[in-house]
């Protein structure tokens, strides 16, 4: 503070003498001041306490102007050129001009009103005019050792800094005007820049186009009357074909730069630009980046593309154009223009120029460019996508040469196609028939592919285009596609062929049978055209290929509408021929299943189609699958995997028998039941000796809950073989319960072949194995489980019950006499708890399975010391209060 106190002393006294010095004097004087200044601004890190400062500012400014002036005077370019390179630069400390250029630097930097100073004091013109000859006359300078030095840096972005502070302002670039050099520059940056100086490229552009932006109405009427953008334009023409790409996007993004900046004001260099070619200038320097190679000269290509983007809405009148709206149209379609942001397209032949780029271009980036500049004059108002379409049809032409685009921009231009649906909510119906032909034609498998995507989405969106896409012929178009590669797929019959179903083709058919399946969702008649084209027996064909498996699916779903017996011959059929190792295809065959046995009306053509029976067999078929180790081709997948199969196995079953009087009677009268309960016994974790094992004494004995906890969710090792079958025995539960088909235990997964073989061993690792896949069920919630104890159970099934017995006498493993005993108890228990309402004794008496289950047990119900005989005749005695039958009582 003190310093600048000491400083404002000074100024003072050099304010009262300066009017009695002589110029020479008061020149030094002030010069010797500005050290000083400089000095306490630099230890003040830039605040400054200084009441006079814009009068210094004032004052420096002028006797920079003065000391400008004087350099250039009556010099040559070149040698003034030299002359202010020298009066600029620092070569000894106390360098004149130098330090007037350092503090003018730093003044220019501290407020508003102090620029503002700087501005009148003539400065601007001054500078405009260094600039012109720093660019426009490259200079060498060789130093003592030899070489060629450039420019001092430091000086170049202080002029820079200083030029770019006050051109910011409207009033800067009134000054300009004083001298001739601003037109003159903008006509140098047009014709000389493979000749101008290469360190002052750069700034240059940087200057002009601020100047640009303070654009006022009489720096335009300057710039027209001297017809600075006609002989911009002309020059670059000349230059057109010879400069590299890059420096002619640099060179041409200034001049337009003008053009547009200047329109907010007056039209005056548009109309200039646009009578002397300047459009035709663009469509030349932009076709010609096409040579540029990755990322060189992007910055100033994109900023040419940004500003004729920003041209295309600058225009006197609103364009008056009339269309025809095609019908159908989506619901929530609204054919209410609304102007207010007043950003609509009024000037097509900027919008010209963009769409010859991209007609006449394959230049990845210059398409994605063009495309993304379309989907912005979209974004500004909706209206513009129908102002171009119903003049220039954009769209439309460009769906005609695609093709012969790069993938990426395929890919980006159905995306934009897809926006007028997604985002305008409009059906565009004749752009939609050339995507259409372009994908019967199919001569770019990849843009066949993306176009049908497109396509695809817009299904999905609304059920209107299931009609639009069958009258359109698509629909057929798709079926006949599809029978031609299922008679390929059939005759390959598993044998490799070179070049089939691979890559881009594979995919193609995937999407198609996508396609095919959301144009059946929902819609009868689609559905009756597909099976009226006799094409059911060749979608099946498609089931074995995993990629194809989920939209055939979908597809044979669709089919149930209309025909719930051909949809289970065909699903139960495959079932019955899967093979053993086809593990993933009979998961998806049995959710499959799920999703349609949630109606009523498919139960009865599940039971005639022998639905029962196969997936008994598919039981059957995994015997000796849970054993540990396993063994055969089970090895191949994790027991996890297997478990799945069980579970979702019967969980079909528990389907078919919901709320089914006919299904569970036909169940359990055909000894279906009985059939499970010797299936699920020869799934390797059961005990396969069948007898009861000599009985201990039990020292500890827990609930069938607490057993499922810690299992789960305790440290305590359990084998892998008891893990299993209490997995099993729950999955049982929920089926006596007749919820097990509302139950979802297992995540959604694709399982790799082997993926999992690494968690089939006892161990830490095989404790982690079931927590990470049962996804609804938090296995270590333990109210969850205590609540299988608490709750009143009703039983739905009693032929579950049965399987549960039939299974008591399995739950065995030598060298586990003591857990298995056990178990064996928590079970019984928990099937007392599940005869405790009287409505589950009713059902059970009513069942006539009691002398079965009796059979089962037989050896526990006779040995008085065995250690299950109490808990199974107390689940006998709640059973006594009903009408027992005859042959259970003897």
């Amino acid at each position: 503070t003190l310093q600048w106190e000491t400083l404002c002393k000074q100024f003072v006294e050099y304010e009262q003498v300066a009017p009695f010095l002589i110029p020479e004097d008061q020149q030094r004087r002030l010069l010797d001041f500005l050290p000083l200044f400089l000095k306490a601004w630099e230890q003040s890190a830039g605040v400054v306490i200084f009441p006079n400062i814009q009068l210094l500012a004032s004052e420096v400014s002028k006797l920079l102007t003065k000391e400008i002036k004087r350099n250039l005077n009556g010099k040559p370019a070149e040698e003034a050129r030299l002359a202010l390179e020298q009066f600029l630069q620092q070569k000894v400390e106390a360098e004149d001009g130098h330090l007037l250029l350092k503090s003018v630097y730093l003044l220019s930097q501290t407020d508003l009103r102090t620029m503002w100073n700087i501005i009148a004091s003539g400065l601007p013109a001054a500078l405009m005019q260094c600039l012109y000859l720093f660019f426009t006359f490259p200079l060498k300078k060789t130093s003592d050792d030899g070489e060629t030095s450039e420019d001092d840096t430091q000086t170049q972005e202080m002029l820079v800094e200083i030029m770019l502070n006050m051109y910011k302002e409207e009033q800067g670039v009134e000054e300009l005007l004083a001298a001739d050099k601003l037109q003159s520059l903008i006509i140098a940056t047009a014709s000389l820049w493979d000749q101008c100086s290469q360190s002052w490229k750069v700034p240059t552009g940087r200057i002009l186009k601020v100047i640009s932006k303070a654009q006022t109405k009489n720096s335009i009427t300057y710039l027209q009357a001297v017809d600075c953008i006609k002989i911009a334009v002309q020059n670059l023409f000349k230059l057109a074909d010879t400069l590299p790409a890059s420096d002619m996007c640099q060179a041409a993004s200034i001049v337009l730069c003008f053009v547009k900046d200047s329109y907010p004001v007056s039209s005056a260099l548009l109309t200039e630009f646009e009578s002397n070619d300047g459009y035709q200038l663009l469509l030349k320097i932009l076709l010609r980046c096409e040579e540029l190679q990755q990322n060189e000269g992007d910055p100033y290509l994109d900023e040419i593309l940004d500003m004729l983007t920003c041209l295309t809405t600058c225009g006197k009148t609103e364009l008056k154009v009339s269309g025809n709206i095609v019908h159908p149209q989506l619901p929530h379609f609204d054919f209410e223009w609304t102007r207010s942001s007043g950003m609509t397209v009024k000037n097509l032949q900027a919008f010209q120029v963009l769409q010859s780029i991209f007609q006449k271009s394959n230049d990845q980036h210059l398409c994605e460019r063009i495309l993304a500049a379309i989907g912005t004059i979209w974004a500004w108002d909706r209206a513009n996508f129908f102002l171009l379409e119903w003049t220039l049809q954009p769209i439309n032409q460009f769906t005609d040469i695609i093709h012969f685009k790069p993938h990426p921009v395929q890919v980006q231009f159905f995306r934009l196609v897809e926006s007028i649906v997604l985002v305008l909510s409009y059906v565009p119906h004749e752009i939609l028939k050339k995507v259409q032909s372009l994908i019967k034609e199919n001569t770019v498998p990849f843009c066949t592919l993306t176009a049908l995507q497109c396509l695809l989405s817009m299904t999905q969106k609304d059920l209107l285009f299931s009609d639009i896409f069958r009258d359109s012929g698509l629909l057929g178009l798709l079926l006949a596609l599809l029978r031609k590669q299922a008679k390929i797929l059939r005759k390959s019959a598993g044998t490799h062929l070179p070049g089939l179903e691979e890559g881009t083709e594979k995919e193609l058919n995937a999407v198609m049978l996508k396609m095919v399946a959301a144009l059946t969702v929902r819609s009868v008649r689609n559905t009756v055209v597909l099976k009226d084209y006799g094409m059911v027996p060749y979608i099946k064909i498609f089931l074995d290929d995993e990629c194809y498996r989920s939209a055939t699916l979908s597809i044979l779903e669709q089919l149930s509408v209309i025909n719930y017996e051909e949809y289970m011959s065909i699903i139960i059929g495959a079932l019955c021929s899967s093979t053993q190792g086809e593990l993933s295809l009979k998961l998806d065959l049995l959710k499959s299943l799920l999703r349609i046995l949630e109606s009523l009306k498919s139960h009865s053509a599940f039971r005639t189609c022998s639905g029962f029976n196969a997936l008994l067999s598919l039981l059957s078929d995994m015997e000796g699958a849970l054993q540990d180790p396993p063994s055969g081709l089970w090895t191949a997948f994790g027991q996890n995997c297997i478990l799945e199969l069980v579970f979702y196995t019967l969980q079909v079953i528990t389907a078919a028998l919901h709320l089914d009087p006919v299904n569970s009677n036909f169940f359990q009268r055909s000894g279906l039941f009985e059939k499970m309960a010797e299936d699920l016994g020869s799934l390797g974790c059961f005990w396969t000796q069948g007898e009861w094992q000599i009985p201990l004494s039990l020292e500890k004995k827990r609930t069938f809950a607490e057993f499922l906890d810690a299992a789960f969710c305790s440290s305590e090792p359990f084998p892998m073989w008891l893990k299993n079958c209490i997995w099993i025995l729950n999955f049982l539960d929920h089926m006596v319960q007749g919820t097990l088909h509302q139950e979802s235990y297992f995540k959604e997964r694709k399982t790799e072949m082997g993926e999992t073989s690494r968690g089939d061993q006892e161990g830490p690792q095989a404790q982690e194995e079931h927590p990470n896949l049962f996804d609804v069920v938090n296995c270590c919630d333990v109210s969850f489980y205590c609540s299988l104890e608490m709750r009143d159970c009703t039983i739905v099934h009693p032929g579950a019950v049965c399987v549960m017995v039939r299974l008591l006498p399995k739950l065995y493993k030598e060298g586990h006499a003591q857990l298995s005993q056990e178990i064996q108890y928590a079970v019984v228990d928990h099937i007392q708890s599940l005869v405790k309402s009287e409505k589950s004794r009713q059902v059970m008496c009513e069942s006539g399975l009691l002398s079965t289950i009796i059979t089962s047990c037989q050896d526990a119900f006779c040995n008085e010391t065995h250690p299950l005989h109490l808990p199974l005749t107390r689940v006998f005695e709640k059973l006594a209060s009903q009408a027992i039958e005859p042959d259970v009582l003897r």
